[in-house]
């Protein structure tokens, strides 16, 4: 008898991460002997806990099909860390009360470091207590920073976007120089890795060009060294661009922007860097500065997003459904790089253990000596996965972009205790 299988995406969302749901859902209809019914937690893992779960077959192939050109997450996120895991008690417990409620056998968790860990232990757990039950990650993160897999599902269009909105900013602010702003900080996401930062470099295809200075998280921020190098690209250029993680820490290894606070998974709130940057360079040296963060806007850029990234995120969800439905579990699907030029990949099988709290970070030699650019080898690694478009669809000069019906099935367990 076929059995069940949940769904769930978690954390902050991408252009792409649609298109690993479509994945999910029509490669396990492709198989009605192992697989019932898809059901998806509404706003990500909460919706299991809450048992409030979306039967996904009650959605026309057409809509599940447009997933591919949707940004967001079609079902909801959440940033949230399943308590006690260890002692299988608390969240972990309620998941797999909720699991044989439904007769899930397939957990397909959509996601980042953390969410491979939570489906790493989900697998241990249900393997502890003799539940049958095929765990199986689906990498996700605009970060890039998952190990084992060369590159990260959802960050190709996340680098295509920054590159390209670097590049065009660029010709504004040196178009406007001699009168106006002469320096811009475009601030992009990253924590610890610096890898959507490197990708703003390749928007500079000479000297001269925008970005002028990278500001890395891996690299200690030099202030002296930075007002210098901002200093000479105005005489020399008279303009200078600059490109900033959110991450970049100071020489005693704080945030700059460390706004006091914590999410639920314990990580320190940023609260904006690139202020922090503007108003240095404007009181030091006295140059009109203008900043811009790139916020939600990159990771929810589907208008421009790889096609190549695109068709790596419906692999990656396709190749979750196989693995399941063959016995493995514990397991994520991951990218390999064949070769670079041509550009060639396939998907590979890395084991949970391996890439659960693992954060892999920009390479040194990724970096140009003195700290402040990317080297060839990061443009020929960062190259092919910002190539290839993939449009939506256009209605009346706006993206057409699908809602689903989102319908939930009947509960079937005692609602949980207040949280």
């Amino acid at each position: 008898m076929p059995r069940n299988a949940f769904y769930a995406q978690s954390g902050g969302v991408t252009a792409t991460i649609n298109a690993s749901a479509a994945a999910v859902i029509e490669t396990a209809r492709r198989f009605p002997r192992q697989i019932g019914k898809v059901l998806a937690g509404r706003n990500g893992i909460l919706g299991a806990l809450d048992e409030d779960l979306i039967d996904t077959s009650l959605e026309a192939p057409a809509a599940i099909r447009a997933l591919r050109h949707t940004p967001g997450g079609a079902f909801g996120s959440c940033r949230y860390k399943l308590k006690d895991g260890d002692t299988g008690h608390g969240d972990f417990a309620r998941l797999l009360e909720v699991f044989r409620a439904h007769d899930i056998g397939f957990f397909f968790y959509n996601g980042g470091n953390d969410s491979a860990d939570t489906c790493l232990k989900v697998a241990r757990l249900a393997e502890a207590q003799g539940y049958p039950l095929a765990a199986v990650h689906v990498p996700k993160t605009v970060d890039n920073d998952l190990p084992v897999t060369d590159n990260s599902p959802g960050f190709g269009s996340v680098a295509k976007y920054i590159a390209t909105s670097m590049r065009e900013a660029g010709l504004d602010v040196e178009s406007m120089a001699k009168t106006s702003t002469r320096v811009f900080v475009l601030e992009v996401m990253g924590r610890h890795a610096g890898w959507i930062t490197a990708a703003a470099g390749l928007a500079q295809s000479k000297a001269g060009e925008a970005p002028h200075l990278l500001l890395f998280p891996e690299i200690r921020f030099d202030e002296a060294a930075f007002l210098a190098r901002v200093d000479d690209a105005v005489r020399r250029y008279g303009h200078c661009a600059i490109a900033v993680s959110e991450g970049l820490q100071g020489a005693d290894g704080n945030f700059l922007s460390e706004a006091g606070l914590k999410d639920a998974f314990g990580h320190a709130q940023l609260g904006g860097v690139a202020p922090v940057i503007a108003t240095l360079v404007r009181g030091r040296l006295a140059h009109k500065v203008h900043w811009a963060v790139a916020d939600y806007l990159q990771r929810s850029a589907r208008h421009i997003a790889s096609r190549t990234d695109l068709d790596q995120s419906y692999a990656v969800g396709k190749a979750a459904v196989e693995l399941a439905v063959t016995g493995h579990t514990a397991v994520m699907p991951a990218i390999v790089r064949v070769s670079s030029r041509p550009y060639r990949w396939k998907v590979g099988v890395a084991p949970l253990d391996k890439v659960a709290n693992v954060e892999r970070k920009l390479p040194r030699d990724f970096i140009s000596p003195d700290g402040f650019h990317i080297t060839p080898k990061c443009r020929r690694y960062l190259e092919p996965l910002i190539a290839g478009e993939a449009y939506p669809p256009y209605d009346r000069g706006l993206p057409d972009y699908v809602r689903l019906k989102n319908r939930s099935v009947r509960r079937r367990t005692p609602a949980r205790a207040a949280h």
